[in-house]
């Protein structure tokens, strides 16, 4: 028996007239979104960045060389807010691990790229970032990952559905 487990008892018990199986699931999901990102975020502190600066460079690193991409572009690929990609692109700049251009395409809008400095540290992060998720799931037998990934895209789909 689990935190959620006893969680969903006890509105079992209160309230048997709910069915509160989907609260076990969320919650435990939930549960385990905090833990990984604890874990995650301790590998990034490491390196001197957080979550969001992470998502940023490894957004840059994954695109491909040349390790660029519109303002646009990274907000397509991170899902946050424009001034929150501002803020982020900001301090990534002042710290030397980005760098702005003039898009050479379109000299009223500009270009987001990795400096070297920025390659040589996501290249290093992404690999403990890496061993951090493997560490995380260890435990889990390959069938069983393989099958709550599964599961999980399922779940987001009909998450997906259901905010249709």
């Amino acid at each position: 028996m689990d935190h959620v487990d006893f969680i969903t008892e006890q509105w079992a018990r209160e309230r048997p007239d709910l069915d509160v199986s989907a609260m076990g699931v969320i919650g435990r999901v939930a549960r385990l979104y905090i833990a990984y990102q604890e874990g995650m975020q301790q590998t990034f502190a490491q390196f001197g960045l957080n979550a969001a600066k992470f998502d940023v460079l490894a957004t840059l690193r994954r695109a491909g060389a040349p390790y660029r991409l519109s303002p646009g572009g990274l907000l397509k690929a991170t899902m946050v807010a424009s001034g929150t990609m501002t803020n982020r692109i900001a301090r990534l700049e002042a710290d030397g691990l980005v760098l702005r251009q003039l898009n050479p395409e379109d000299s009223r809008s500009f270009l987001i790229e990795l400096s070297a400095e920025g390659l040589d540290l996501i290249n290093q992060v992404v690999e403990e970032h890496v061993a951090t998720q493997e560490r995380m799931l260890a435990a889990m037998p390959e069938e069983e990952r393989r099958a709550l990934k599964t599961l999980l895209s399922r779940a987001q789909v009909a998450v997906d559905l259901a905010g249709s």
